[in-house]
């Protein structure tokens, strides 16, 4: 079976890039099936691409070729690539932060430059535009590897892995009774926010399911939220409206309000800036012992 394109961008529906990209694809291969990630990512944001991208790459079949376009250095001298993960996937992209998080928690194996020469679109006078490579290059490249015109080898030259241009990402902090982190994400249309630290080390460090928890944030240093609550499986075991903290789909801390929105009830929102804390109510817990 021929591998599953997968396409995110920052491109919304409001106009025609994304239906000329799949043309493209169905003009190489009438055979290939394209699937949406998402088209929302916000606009030239390398970071939400690649978390997102380690959001949900892992759950497709492997071979599967996923498409990241947000490319606010289209047309420049950025590279162009696509790399092959640790898990059988392929991610076509620039090479501009949105392979962070996938090398750091998959890993990659090899990264090849897209060798315009021989993987870009030509004959539909194409050739003097230098701002839709996810047309021209990131599409069209896609769509020649997963119909087999190319193998992996035919994408372009390989380039050290330790090149891949990265953003920094932050540690938690885990000490008994006590874990600190950032917000890393959010979850837009429902207004919850995720850490950075695992769950597992969450529990490791004391914390338990039913309990409350003092939990503090800052936004550039300045404290913003301040309140006991509670640590539960879901969102349904607190009353409507009460902020909780949670498991998310990633196996990370996350923080929510039930049937509500956290950013927009608190005004918070995420990013290195945005700092959580969480502390055990050693005095609460004895009472219920």
């Amino acid at each position: 079976m021929k591998p599953i394109l997968v396409f995110q961008t920052d491109f919304t529906y409001k106009e025609g890039a994304v239906s000329s990209m799949y043309g493209v694809v169905k003009s190489v291969d009438r055979e290939l099936e394209i699937m949406d990630g998402t088209h929302e990512l916000p606009q030239y944001d390398t970071w939400s691409a690649s978390y997102r991208l380690y959001q949900s790459l892992p759950f497709w079949p492997e071979g599967t070729i996923y498409v990241s376009v947000v490319d606010p250095g289209v047309g420049t001298a950025r590279r162009a690539c696509v790399a092959r993960t640790s898990s059988g996937h392929y991610v076509v992209t620039p090479d501009n932060g949105t392979l962070t998080h996938i090398d750091k928690y998959i890993g990659i194996e090899e990264v090849r430059e897209i060798d315009e020469r021989v993987n870009r679109l030509r004959g539909k006078d194409t050739e003097e535009v230098a701002i839709f490579h996810g047309r021209d290059l990131f599409g069209y490249t896609a769509a020649r590897l997963a119909s087999g015109i190319i193998d992996y080898e035919g994408v372009g030259p390989a380039y050290p892995v330790s090149e891949i241009v990265r953003h920094p990402l932050l540690e938690p902090v885990i000490e008994p009774g006590h874990v600190s982190g950032i917000f890393e994400i959010d979850d837009p249309n429902f207004g919850n926010l995720w850490t950075n630290i695992p769950t597992r080390a969450f529990i490791d460090a004391g914390f338990a399911y039913g309990e409350e928890l003092y939990v503090r944030i800052r936004h550039e240093g300045r404290e913003v939220f301040s309140e006991r609550t509670a640590f539960v499986k879901s969102f349904g075991y607190v009353e409507k409206g009460s902020p909780l903290v949670y498991n998310n789909e990633l196996m990370r801390i996350g923080m929510a309000v039930s049937q509500g929105s956290l950013t927009r009830t608190y005004g918070l929102g995420y990013g290195p800036d945005w700092t959580v804390e969480f502390t055990i109510d050693s005095r609460e817990r004895e009472r219920k012992e």
